[in-house]
């Protein structure tokens, strides 16, 4: 059903693979169109065009991240249900010598991990629309100049599916993505605005197997079964803020066992105190999300999330990029200075 939008990606991705710096613009250019709308993380945001996301993100990436190479663990598409079109979505890692400065992240010369996630809205043969979220705090953790205190959960290289079976290349049975999406959108119901009358291990129980594991971002870190997820993340974020708007999605999909969302925004909370360090106040901060669910049976097992926490410590008042920098002895430079 979505084979001619995976092809259009796969073969974005295929002229990636021999691109430098000097010829990044011209490859992506081949796949995209003139007008392609591409939101990032902070510090990029939103552009518009290939010359725009060449110059202001993959050029400076490739050229600190040398050698670099896509290690892709899930791989799906599927029809929007919250908005137009249809997407393909590639999350893994981008793998490369870390050789150069990027965003005053100062250079290992070492194998670098910087884990991403890719949303590739596909219409009449290009990729109209992107979402590319990248841990760039996970790159920082890596190169010594981990900007957060000490987390909840486990800093690690996050795993592929258990399964391995992540990849769909081919097409996938209708029925298994209507269940996979039906069993997200239950999840999704029973998240709400936190307001569920149960507590919050029978909440999760409801729609996570036992032993779920949780792929959380660097300053989180991953956590494994319902009663560590609910102590090690679930419980202390849900306490540490207030006010939480509803879910809003840009785009969410599912094929097969997999499926994902995010939003721009996926909601708006304010924090009492306490969460990575950061003082209670009453901003309304808002927070862009992806997250990656596998399915197994009737319980979700594994899920990725990728949380711009550069972006909202920025809505607190911290500019983290340019602490670090000044740590490292060197200077950030945003993209548009």
């Amino acid at each position: 059903m979505f084979q001619k939008e995976k092809a259009v990606v796969r073969g974005l991705y295929a002229a990636m693979k021999g691109a430098g710096p000097d010829t990044i613009a011209e490859s992506l250019a081949a796949h995209t169109s003139p007008d392609w709308h591409w939101r990032g993380v902070h510090p990029f945001y939103e552009r518009r065009g290939p010359a725009d996301v060449a110059r202001a993100f993959w050029t400076p990436l490739l050229t600190a991240l040398t050698s670099a190479q896509r290690r892709e663990d899930v791989f799906f598409a599927g029809r929007n249900t919250v908005g137009d079109g249809v997407w393909v979505v590639s999350m893994g890692h981008l793998m490369g010598l870390f050789d150069a400065p990027w965003l005053g992240i100062r250079p290992t010369r070492k194998i670098a991990m910087l884990r991403y996630c890719e949303f590739n809205r596909v219409a009449d043969g290009k990729i109209i629309e992107t979402m590319l979220h990248v841990d760039i705090p996970h790159l920082m953790a890596q190169a010594g100049q981990n900007p957060f205190p000490p987390q909840t959960a486990a800093q690690l290289v996050h795993a592929g599916p258990m399964t391995h079976d992540g990849l769909l290349l081919d097409e996938q049975p209708a029925e298994q993505g209507a269940a996979t999406l039906a069993l997200i959108n239950a999840m999704i119901g029973d998240l709400g605005t936190w307001q569920s009358k149960l507590p919050l291990e029978e909440e999760l129980a409801r729609t996570w197997h036992d032993d779920m594991l949780w792929w959380g971002p660097t300053g989180i870190g991953a956590t494994y079964t319902i009663e560590r997820y609910a102590k090690q993340h679930s419980g202390p974020f849900r306490a540490a803020f207030y006010d939480r708007s509803g879910t809003g999605h840009v785009a969410r999909l599912a094929e097969g066992h997999y499926g994902g969302f995010f939003g721009w925004p996926n909601f708006r909370a304010k924090q009492r105190g306490g969460f990575m360090g950061m003082p209670g106040n009453d901003k309304d901060c808002a927070f862009h999300v992806i997250d990656i669910y596998r399915r197994d049976g009737d319980k979700l097992a594994e899920n990725w999330v990728f949380i711009d926490l550069l972006f909202w410590f920025m809505q607190q008042g911290d500019d983290v990029l340019s602490r670090m920098a000044g740590i490292a002895g060197t200077d950030y430079t945003s993209p548009d200075a």
